[in-house]
């Protein structure tokens, strides 16, 4: 993406040099939480949405590599959002979103547009962090 700064994490220390060095040094971390492991379900979404972050944030994602690398992207012009969720089994998750205000620059075959049936930007995209390790970094 147009403006994306990048960076391979490969130790906790040098994640938070590339945060703090795009976010400043008052930062918080957070990641989707599952109350208990089920099935693949419905969810609805509960009372108590909220925005994290807007503009700057900072996403860091788990790589298949035999030790613990991640890869990190600034998003710029994007908001974070806590999204609180139930599923129809009554299992609850506490859900970390992100929606990309400009699509513009996207690949137009990029898989958000076939799915929503739109074109680069069209509208805002938003999706959800998966459990385990998808961190979300914002400044506070």
């Amino acid at each position: 993406m147009k403006g994306e700064e990048k960076h391979c994490a490969t130790s906790l220390e040098s994640m938070v040099d590339f945060v703090t060095s795009k976010l400043g040094k008052n930062v918080h971390v957070t990641s989707t939480e599952v109350e208990i492991e089920s099935k693949s379900q419905k969810f609805i979404v509960k009372d108590g949405v909220k925005i994290l972050a807007e503009e700057e944030i900072v996403a860091c994602h788990p790589m298949n590599y035999p030790y613990g690398v991640f890869y990190c992207h600034q998003i710029s012009n994007s908001t974070a959002h806590f999204v609180p969720l139930e599923g129809e089994d009554g299992s609850r998750v506490k859900a970390v979103a992100v929606c990309h205000k400009d699509t513009s620059e996207w690949d137009p075959n990029h898989i958000a547009f076939q799915a929503l049936k739109v074109k680069p930007g069209t509208i805002p995209v938003c999706h959800f962090f998966p459990e385990a390790h998808h961190l979300l970094w914002y400044a506070k």
